[in-house]
């Protein structure tokens, strides 16, 4: 039976793009060999390359004067590589969660790192607003989308410098505006692949911007230089993260996909405010359209247990929420069918039905 799969990540990913991938798998593009065992120096994987880099330039409509690398690990690992990259005396950080926060402690390692803002003081159910940002900063880091607590930048900051996003779980999710920043990076594992493959879109003008001494695979100025290639790329999920592109090139690209999350989000929302049995956790404005958040709402807190194994029940799976915060969390990206959150909506109502006092 199918399941509805609210996982927070690694995540669902849109069928067509698992059936491709599977047939790849067992005959790669008719070459009688499987994606997971060619070379990565054949003309058919640089054609692989060449239209991933092809499709993201035209969904995102990227400018030339930016590259698109792809390096193994997560976005954790550029946590420290953009500091080492880019950080020459200090660089501001607005944090809004548990990532932020780890992208902060690594970039003390290379430098003066001043916290802009932050939304810790109200456990992180906000996206601070209106604060001033100093024009002697190397570069201003945000988290674009803040999965544990489910809070969401939803439009593009104004900056006198240079802004670095993570993006990691909500790229391609909605309409943005590339050249307000100076670099957008993530892992892959939410929206767009299997885990295993991290992205990066740079400005050009941001290579070589320290002479700090690096190893050279820490160099961005290598992956660039090199296409992605100065060592083995992970090979299936670049391969996923194209086939993931076509597929939303195929749907109408960004603003359908955007429509359709708009759309998920309310769906869910509605129901969380209008549900007597739950509560939403973070301010309306900021909530996130990837990762909605909620609890039980006061005096049913005991029967969070129960819902869970109700859910269960109904084929959902993924919903209980980080360990650090509790309650529930219904990841919604890009590839989850809307009939997936008609079925979590039903629940609830069915729920409430069952204990309305």
């Amino acid at each position: 039976m199918k399941k509805h799969n609210f996982n927070a990540g690694p995540s669902i990913l849109a069928d067509e793009v698992i059936d491709n991938a599977a047939k790849a798998i067992l005959d790669f593009n008719g070459s009688g060999l499987s994606l997971l065992s060619i070379s990565h120096r054949t003309k058919d994987f640089d054609a692989v390359m060449a239209e991933a880099d092809s499709l993201f330039r035209e969904l995102l409509h990227i400018p030339d004067n930016y590259k698109i690398i792809y390096m193994g690990g997560g976005a954790s690992t550029f946590f420290y590589n953009i500091p080492a990259n880019f950080l020459n005396k200090k660089a501001g950080y607005v944090n809004t969660g548990v990532w932020s926060k780890k992208a902060i402690k690594e970039a003390k390692h290379f430098g003066q790192v001043e916290v802009i803002a932050t939304s810790e003081d109200r456990d992180f159910t906000y996206i601070p607003k209106g604060f001033e940002i100093p024009s002697d900063l190397d570069y201003l880091h945000i988290t674009s989308n803040n999965t544990i607590y489910g809070t969401e930048y939803h439009e593009d900051l104004d900056s006198p410098v240079p802004v670095i996003a993570d993006m990691s779980s909500n790229i391609l999710s909605r309409p943005i505006d590339v050249t307000k920043y100076a670099m957008i990076y993530g892992g892959a594992q939410k929206n767009l692949a299997p885990a295993g493959v991290s992205f990066a879109i740079i400005r050009e003008d941001m290579l070589d911007k320290v002479e700090r001494d690096l190893p050279t695979m820490m160099l961005f100025r290598t992956q660039v230089e090199k296409d992605s290639m100065f060592n083995t790329p992970p090979v299936f999920p670049i391969y996923v993260l194209k086939e993931t592109l076509k597929w939303l090139k195929s749907i109408g690209g960004v603003p359908e996909i955007y429509r359709r999350n708009q759309e998920k989000a309310a769906l869910l929302y509605d129901e969380i405010d209008r549900n007597s049995m739950f509560r939403g956790t973070v301010a309306k404005e900021d909530r996130s359209l990837m990762n909605i958040c909620f609890v039980m709402a006061d005096g049913y807190e005991d029967l969070a247990p129960e819902f869970l194994e109700y859910t269960k029940q109904h084929d959902i799976v993924g919903i209980k929420g980080h360990r650090l915060v509790g309650g529930f969390r219904a990841s919604c990206y890009n590839a989850l069918p809307k009939e997936s959150v008609e079925v979590l909506v039903k629940c609830m109502q069915d729920f409430e039905q069952l204990h309305k006092k």
